[in-house]
């Protein structure tokens, strides 16, 4: 064991902590928004309860669809709150097994950008059927929405087997998936977003608060990409205005600076909160940029 591997998989909490603690993140969760089953302390509990599996898969070479199924699996036994990071899983094992095999664990700078994003590549290119049978598995546990398909139905037993017979790997999967799940385009795309996610936290840091130079990515990422976990939830049209609203909210930070805009951003994230209206996919986005900012020196 050495101090580089416990180093990640606290960078992996940490990104989880501080994603909830954004505040006000339209929409979700964060320390001033609960939902009826899912309180903050909830997502809290969950970024605790799977160090021992972050650990683990630091050192690791393959896998990762176990690993994320017991990630779902401790989390589920430590919060009553449903479903708090399974997408969040989903990006940043892969990443936390790539980020233990860097050349030069060390070097806090955005410099380890570019082997982090090919390792963590690699690493999702090269998983196995196991794997997908085992995020399968997960996604029960977790009690995930997903997108209803005529092939290979997550909800559907049988499922599991049509995989084991045809051979299909979980990256296989992905690519199925990546027209329609932003987390599942991450994998095919060298985790695109999660990268333009960490520079942006990065750059913003350097001028204000964590918690702000988060919230203001946030909804970057959101104006820019409709939120698949609106789209599951209730429609294409919905998710579209929710990014619309995003991105008027952008152009005030631009011309009124981030504090001036701070009145439209709470307004925006009471209506989504009333409205029952979450972009998690962003969310899950952003733990994984954030993820990658630590590792690229990101100081709190």
């Amino acid at each position: 064991m050495t101090y580089d591997n416990y180093r990640i998989a606290q960078y992996a909490q940490l990104a989880m902590i501080l994603e909830v603690c954004a505040t006000p993140k339209p929409g979700n969760v964060d320390r001033d928004h609960n939902y009826p089953d899912t309180r903050f302390e909830h997502f809290l509990a969950s970024a605790v309860s799977v160090y021992p599996v972050l650990e683990q898969a630091s050192q690791d070479q393959g896998g990762i669809g176990g690993y994320i199924h017991k990630a779902v699996i401790e989390s589920s036994k430590w919060q009553k709150g449903g479903n708090t990071h399974f997408g969040a899983f989903m990006l940043l094992i892969p990443l936390v097994m790539a980020a233990g095999k860097l050349v030069n664990k060390s070097g806090s700078t955005s410099y380890i950008f570019p082997e982090l994003e090919r390792r963590t590549l690699e690493l999702v290119q090269n998983t196995t059927v196991e794997d997908a049978v085992e995020i399968y598995k997960a996604f029960s546990v977790a009690g995930v929405k997903v997108k209803d398909v005529s092939d290979l139905d997550l909800r559907d037993p049988a499922s599991i087997e049509t995989i084991r017979s045809k051979g299909t790997t979980l990256f296989e999967l992905m690519e199925i998936s990546s027209s329609y799940d932003m987390i599942a385009r991450e994998w095919t795309s060298g985790y695109l977003l999660t990268f333009e996610c960490a520079d942006s936290i990065l750059a913003k840091k350097r001028t204000m608060n964590i918690n702000d130079a988060v919230v203001w990515s946030f909804l970057e990422i959101l104006s820019k990409n409709p939120d698949t976990f609106i789209q599951i939830k209730l429609d294409v049209h919905t998710a579209q205005k929710v990014s619309d609203r995003a991105k008027s909210i952008i152009g005030s930070i631009d011309r009124t600076g981030f504090d001036g805009a701070k009145e439209d951003l709470r307004a925006f994230d009471e209506e989504l909160i009333r409205d029952g209206i979450n972009p998690g996919s962003t969310a899950d986005i952003m733990i994984a940029g954030l993820f990658a900012a630590l590792m690229g020196g990101l100081e709190v």
